[in-house]
């Protein structure tokens, strides 16, 4: 069927649905089984529902369904990817089709990354009203019906909820049930989905009027009332900043104000000023929603997006809350979901353009000091899928070492741990550089590194032990020990800790001697691991009862 396969290529899509019909039509078959997502949403620090503002990112390009709906990838060239996942909370996919469920790559690596992932349910226009009367003047069993479905959608394809965007006038009965269908999508997606949210966009009235408000205020409170959050439009000033934040009262951090990218209309910010607006709505302490960043991709051009990406959310970064690491073991590559090559084991094995977000990595904070170090992606050379992570920076006259906080972790530290690093050091004299990985713990009375009679570490900071070959059970495992190849160094470590939390995963580069000059490093990360040493060395769950479907032999 053309909905689930390619017709070119029979290769599995994405899709949408068209229309009321469409929608309450919709039951699973097995033709759609490559659309479920198959990654969990990974737990994070602080949960997603914590009090403190959010992020959401509202993803709008070109209509949508591009090569991302190729679900098994596809050979495109620059294609347009999101990895900054450490430091936003939400990412919606939006098009103008009545129900959008998102592609299942970005689910994946979205969930990957800690990150829940609403789909869209939107009406518009002549065909919006007709479609509301159909639905919402009909009464509870009609509305009740809609929220069934879209609340079974989500729990099928395992995606996290919805955004709704009722952009049409209503009549008096479909706006009198509109909190009830509300309230009852809310409850369905509560139960269906773990964690799952729904979402009101600032559009119709309480008297049915389509007029777009730019705050909460008496006119669109019902509606934020009965669900679990209001994404404001973009035409706001700081007078509705104020409103907004006083109405809300302990429900500020649910009021998501919109930030146009494109800067469409009498906005504040936009584009490179984007930080203007962010910084005035986490003035009053709401969350933001950024719509369309796509606009680094779109407006300035494929070539240099990931430099330009880099910048974009670089200069937003210090209003962005992040999340942390919870749970071991942590491993990554750091690939992108995309490539010009694809490598395994350093070495370049496939030439030629790829693209699958599915395939992308746990993604790392990516820090910037201005002028002191930049992190960025690097396509030319790899361990394992299409990138490394590229270090760049310089160790100022009478210092030894510059650290790269790549992770912020928030979990208890198991007893023991291993830790992996590949790396590859760049530039004329890499000889003068060692490079090693450091771990942070939270400050405790009750913290010791090894054993009992050490002393507590200052400011929490561990220096794992080097291992020259991997500890016998495990050497299987992390024969990574000593596989670097193709110009690529492998390090192993160990730290024994008792009573101790995990802070942070940094990677240190040191000089060799001291030196009164500055000194610049390049230095690429090709892979890191951290492990818990008993869960490793337990033996895996036997997996029983595998079935296998659509298979398609060429």
């Amino acid at each position: 069927p053309a909905r689930y396969f390619d017709t070119k290529t029979t290769e599995p899509i994405s899709f949408f649905l068209s229309g009321l019909e469409e929608l309450l039509a919709w039951q699973p078959n097995s033709n759609d089984d490559f659309n479920v997502s198959a990654v969990p949403l990974a737990k994070r620090q602080p949960p997603l529902h914590s009090r403190r503002p959010r992020t959401l990112v509202c993803h709008d390009m070109r209509g949508g369904y591009l090569e991302d709906r190729f679900i098994q990838g596809s050979a495109t060239r620059n294609p347009y990817v999101f990895y900054h996942w450490r430091y936003i909370d939400i990412f919606v996919y939006f098009s103008h089709h009545t129900v959008t469920i998102p592609p299942v790559v970005w689910t994946n690596a979205a969930h990957r990354n800690s990150v829940a992932v609403l789909g869209t349910f939107i009406t518009e226009w002549t065909d919006g009203e007709k479609l509301c009367e159909a639905f919402l003047a009909g009464g509870e069993e009609a509305y009740g019906a809609v929220a069934e479905q879209l609340a079974r959608i989500a729990q099928h394809y395992r995606f996290d909820g919805w955004l709704v965007n009722i952009e049409n006038t209503l009549s008096a009965a479909a706006v009198g049930n509109l909190p009830l269908f509300l309230r009852d999508l809310t409850a369905r997606v509560h139960s269906a989905v773990p964690g799952g949210l729904v979402i009101w966009y600032d559009s119709v009235l309480k008297d049915g009027a389509l007029k777009w408000q730019n705050e909460l205020n008496d006119q669109n409170r019902m509606f934020f009332d009965a669900c679990d959050g209001l994404f404001t439009n973009y035409n706001w000033k700081e007078e509705q900043l104020q409103r907004t934040h006083r109405l809300a009262g302990p429900r500020q951090n649910d009021v998501y104000v919109g930030v146009d990218v494109f800067a469409r209309g009498d906005v504040i910010g936009g584009g490179f000023n984007t930080d203007k607006s962010l910084r005035l709505i986490r003035q009053y302490g709401l969350s933001a929603a950024i719509f369309a960043p796509g606009w680094v991709y779109e407006h300035l051009g494929k070539e240099n997006f990931l430099q330009n990406e880099n910048r974009f959310w670089g200069s937003l970064a210090e209003y962005l809350p992040t999340h942390s690491i919870c749970t071991l073991p942590l491993t990554t590559s750091f690939s992108l979901g995309m490539g010009t090559s694809t490598f395994l084991d350093g070495k370049d094995e496939e030439s030629g353009p790829w693209y699958d977000l599915s395939a992308q990595d746990i993604q790392p904070l990516y820090p910037e000091h201005q002028g002191r170090l930049s992190t960025s992606c690097c396509l030319q050379d790899a361990w394992c899928g299409g990138s490394s992570l590229q270090l760049q920076g310089t160790i100022p006259p009478g210092e030894e070492r510059v650290a790269v906080r790549l992770f912020s972790l928030q979990m208890p530290a198991p007893p023991k741990i291993f830790l992996t690093l590949l790396y590859k050091l760049e530039g004329p004299q890499p000889d003068d550089f060692t490079v090693a990985l450091e771990v942070t713990t939270w400050d405790s009375e009750t913290c010791f590194e090894g054993y009992p009679t050490s002393l507590p570490e200052p400011n929490g900071r561990h220096h794992p032990r080097f291992l020259p070959a991997p500890p016998p059970g495990l050497a299987k495992l992390l024969a990574a020990c000593h596989r670097g190849s193709h110009g690529w160094t492998s390090r192993c470590y160990e730290l024994e800790l008792q009573d101790c939390s995990l802070r942070d995963l940094s990677v240190i580069v040191s000089r060799q001697q001291p030196s009164p000059q500055e000194t610049s490093f390049t230095c690429l990360l090709g892979e890191v691991r951290v492990l818990d040493t008993a869960s490793v060395a337990a033996s895996p769950p036997q997996v029983h009862s595998v079935t296998a479907s659509q298979l398609w032999w060429q």
